[in-house]
């Protein structure tokens, strides 16, 4: 058995769970979700972009098919909806948990000017105000932006730019509200979580941490789960300490413990590229793994890597 953490925060690492149907594969996983059963929403860039799976991860359904042409960022929304965030096609889609598309925001396919700060070039994730259903959009890799919108989706407005100054992003790959409707940018290449108030306006940041990309937010106990990339360049590869890792903050920034200190690999307790995290009702973490942009496409010959992975909670 490998573990990963410490004390409360103690996890088992469990090797293919889910059972995917012979001859399909994830090709890699941008975000994945728990609904109020525990099933699990895998949103991956195979052929079948979204695969569902119980919490003992037996398939039950898939659905997405020739609508995501690539799939980034999950996010599980209420009433028994999902928001599901295209960066390859600029669109994010509220639907329902069998697939129903809902509503749609963005001109699938037809990018935001570059920079331009109109939604969407490149949107990455999408996070809900459990005040009130207004939900915030991060966007992305072609703007530097948060686009706040209505729970019907009117953009009410947006805020941010590209640069490194508090305010300023530099690659907004992911965001999460806590309960009392605080607003946590995953600003990755700045190396930071920036937090503000519901209006946009800068409260604080978090540092410490490598290329953060992963981002989810346990509302009901105030825990943030973050998924680092680690080392960008070549000389670090081998280095330890340095991610890619999950770790856990609370919500005041406080650091509660680090999921991994190997360098990128195969064996259980490492990771490729944390991208995409969700916990189930028992605090069991699942991390989507974008291993094929990040590795797998570059081997000789390419070949598919784990994409996907569950840590089970242990009792304290």
């Amino acid at each position: 058995m490998v573990t990963l953490g410490t004390g409360s925060y103690t996890y088992e690492v469990i090797d293919h769970w889910a059972k995917v149907p012979e001859g399909w594969s994830f090709r890699e996983v941008g975000g994945v979700g728990a609904d109020a059963n525990d099933n699990v929403y895998v949103f991956n860039r195979g052929e079948h972009p979204m695969m569902v799976f119980d919490r003992d991860g037996n398939f039950l359904r898939s659905w997405g098919e020739g609508v995501f042409p690539r799939a980034h960022g999950l996010t599980m929304g209420p009433d028994d909806t999902v928001f599901c965030s295209d960066d390859g096609d600029h669109t994010v889609r509220k639907c329902t948990l069998e697939g129903k598309v809902l509503l749609t925001l963005g001109a699938a396919g037809k990018p935001a000017p570059f920079m331009s700060g109109d939604p969407f070039n490149r949107c990455t994730h999408v996070a809900i105000d459990p005040r009130n259903g207004d939900f915030y959009v991060s966007d992305g890799y072609g703007n530097a932006r948060v686009h706040k919108f209505s729970p019907d989706g009117e953009l009410l407005f947006s805020w941010g730019e590209s640069g490194t100054d508090p305010g300023q992003f530099n690659i907004v790959h992911n965001i999460a509200t806590d309960q009392e409707g605080w607003v946590y940018v995953a600003d990755r290449e700045n190396h930071r979580i920036q937090v503000f108030d519901p209006s946009g306006k800068f409260e604080t940041q978090w540092v410490n941490m490598s290329r953060p990309c992963g981002l989810y937010i346990d509302q009901a106990a105030g825990i943030s789960y973050i998924g680092e990339l680690g080392a960008a360049i070549v000389p670090n590869a081998e280095a330890m300490r340095l991610g890619p890792r999950i770790s856990l903050y609370d919500t005041q920034g406080n650091l509660l413990t680090r999921l991994g200190d190997q360098p990128e690999g195969d064996a259980l307790g490492q990771f490729y590229a944390p991208h995409g995290i969700c916990i189930d009702s028992r605090g069991d973490i699942y991390v989507g793994e974008v291993s094929w942009t990040h590795l797998g496409s570059k081997l000789d010959p390419p070949r598919e890597l784990r994409s996907l992975q569950k840590l089970a909670r242990q009792a304290s």
